[in-house]
């Protein structure tokens, strides 16, 4: 039976929009004032978790951002990202380009359960807000991992924005990331 796992880079006040800056939302790429020892920690910490990964589950523009971008890297990580199998929500993508890729186009939350049913181990959820809102509305998250940078945003899409109902979760894991960053894992009641 697969978990989904999702990971999150989030500023001090919760928003994970735009991280990068490529939406032309955000200030800017949050990675722009971290140290060279922040970065290759944060660098580090994303290639691990990538590894232990069995498959990625992403939101459609998540994954046409990932897709743009993987496909023509080179390294470890580029090599991963681009083996993994790769699930994307999606009522309007049609025929994925990135290899391995596989269209849920039905009812996001049956897909979800199905997914999970097929595959085992660690299914990761990279960026895909409104996906990942979604899953943790339905009780299908197993577990959070937050990257946290210290940066406050004041304005943009916070990861419970659109939370109905209380949701407890119990924390498996905290760690200092390089000098600057903060890495919390959590899971849900359910688990």
């Amino acid at each position: 039976m697969g978990t989904i796992v999702v990971f999150e880079n989030v500023s001090l006040d919760g928003v994970t929009q735009d991280p990068t800056g490529a939406e032309g939302f955000s200030r800017g790429d949050w990675r722009v004032g971290l140290t060279p020892t922040d970065r290759a920690a944060w660098d580090k910490l994303i290639l691990d978790d990538a590894l232990g990964a069995h498959a990625l589950l992403l939101g459609r523009r998540s994954y046409e951002f990932f897709a743009a971008r993987y496909p023509s890297r080179t390294g470890q990580l580029a090599d991963r990202m681009n083996s993994l199998p790769k699930y994307v929500a999606s009522t309007t993508l049609a025929d994925p380009a990135w290899n391995n890729s596989t269209v849920l186009n039905g009812d996001i939350v049956h897909e979800v359960v199905r997914l999970k049913h097929t595959v085992n181990g660690e299914i990761r959820v990279y960026a895909s807000s409104q996906l990942v809102q979604t899953l943790i509305e339905h009780g299908l998250v197993d577990e959070l991992r937050l990257t946290i940078f210290p940066i406050v945003m004041g304005d943009g899409n916070r990861l419970f924005d659109r939370t109905g109902t209380p949701k407890h979760l119990h924390r498996v894991g905290t760690r200092a990331v390089g000098d600057s960053l903060a890495y919390l894992s959590y899971r849900t009641s359910s688990n």
